[in-house]
C-alpha cells in the first residue's frame, strides 16, 4: 500500500534541460570557432550557465581562443571512452565562473567519436549547463553530422562570398535531415551569422550584400558581425571578443545576437561598421 504523500512533503525540483546549439559552416575559415567562443562568452555574461564543446577531432582550436590550452589534462575522447569523467575533463574559465570547456583530442583518430558516445556526454551536459554550444568542423564528414546530431539550435555561420554561402546552404541540408530532431519530423531553429562583413566591399561588388545573401540562403538573421581586427587580436591572446575588446563593434555584434538566442531582442539586425561613428543598414529579421 503505497504511503500518503504528506501536504508539507517538498515538489521534486525539475531536472536542468539545457539548450543544444550547433556552431556550423560548409567552409572552413569562416570565423567558426572564434564565433563559438564568443557566443559562448557572450550568453555566459549574460547569467546563462555554459559550456563550449569542441568536435574538431585532430585539430583542437577552441581551447587557444578560449586562452585555456595549458590546462588541458582529459578531453572529449576521453570521456566517450571512459578514461576520464566528465567533472574532470571540463576546464572553467577563469573570468567568468559560469563558462566551462570541454576540449578536443588533438591526437585522437576522428572515428574514436561515436554516436552512443557522443549522445551520452551531451545528455550529461544538458543537466549541468543552460547552453551547451557545439563547435563543429566545417565540411560534412562524421565530426560534423555528430556535432549537429542532438542540436536544438543551429547558428549557421558564413562569409559574403559565394563559395562560403554555398557551403552553408549545403549545411542546412545537413541539419534538416541528419538531426535526431529532423528524424522526428520536427523542425530545428537555424539561424544566420554573417561574419567579416564589410559594407564598403559589398557596395563596390567586391562581396555580396546581406540581401543578396538572404535571398539565397532564407534563413532569420542572427547578427552581422563586420570585419574586424579585434576578433583576430583578441583571439591571439585566448579571449573571446566580448571579453577581450567588449566595446568593439565586432563585440557589440555578438553581444546582440545573444540576446537574439535567449528571445530578448526583437528588434532589427543593424550592421555595425568596424570604424567607430558608423552605423549600417537596418535589416529586418526574416522568417525561417
Amino acid at each position: 500500500m503505497k504511503k500518503p504523500k504528506s501536504k508539507h512533503s517538498k515538489p521534486k525540483t525539475k531536472a536542468r534541460q539545457g539548450r543544444v546549439l550547433v556552431v556550423t559552416s560548409g567552409k572552413g575559415g569562416v570565423g567558426k570557432t572564434t564565433s563559438t567562443a564568443a557566443l559562448g562568452a557572450a550568453l555566459a555574461q549574460s547569467g546563462q550557465k555554459v559550456v563550449v564543446v569542441d568536435f574538431d577531432v585532430g585539430l583542437r582550436n577552441l581551447d587557444l581562443v578560449m586562452g585555456a590550452e595549458r590546462r588541458v589534462v582529459f578531453d572529449l575522447i576521453n570521456v566517450i571512452r571512459g578514461n576520464a569523467k566528465l567533472a574532470q575533463a571540463l576546464i572553467w574559465d577563469k573570468r567568468l565562473d559560469t563558462l566551462a570547456l570541454l576540449p578536443a583530442s588533438q591526437s585522437r583518430d576522428k572515428d574514436s567519436l561515436t554516436e552512443e558516445g557522443v549522445a551520452r556526454v551531451i545528455g550529461e551536459l544538458r543537466e549541468q549547463f543552460d547552453w551547451v554550444i557545439c563547435d563543429s568542423p566545417a565540411g560534412i564528414e562524421t565530426g560534423a553530422t555528430l556535432a549537429m546530431r542532438h542540436a536544438d539550435v543551429a547558428v549557421v555561420v558564413a562569409n559574403p562570398e559565394v563559395s562560403s554561402i554555398r557551403d552553408a546552404d549545403r549545411i542546412v541540408g545537413l541539419l534538416d535531415s541528419k538531426t535526431v530532431k529532423a528524424e522526428k519530423g520536427e523542425r530545428i531553429d537555424k539561424h544566420l551569422l554573417l561574419t567579416r562583413y564589410d559594407p564598403s566591399r559589398a557596395r563596390r561588388g567586391e562581396s555580396l550584400t546581406v540581401e543578396a545573401v538572404l535571398d539565397i540562403l532564407s534563413l532569420p538573421l542572427l547578427g552581422i558581425v563586420p570585419e574586424s581586427a579585434e576578433v583576430l587580436r583578441t583571439s591571439n591572446v585566448g579571449a573571446p571578443v566580448t571579453l577581450g575588446s567588449p566595446d568593439s563593434a565586432a563585440a557589440q555584434a555578438y553581444l546582440d545576437a545573444a540576446l537574439r538566442l535567449r528571445g530578448e531582442s526583437k528588434g532589427d539586425v543593424i550592421a555595425l561598421s568596424a570604424k567607430p561613428g558608423l552605423f549600417g543598414k537596418l535589416f529586418p529579421r526574416r522568417a525561417a
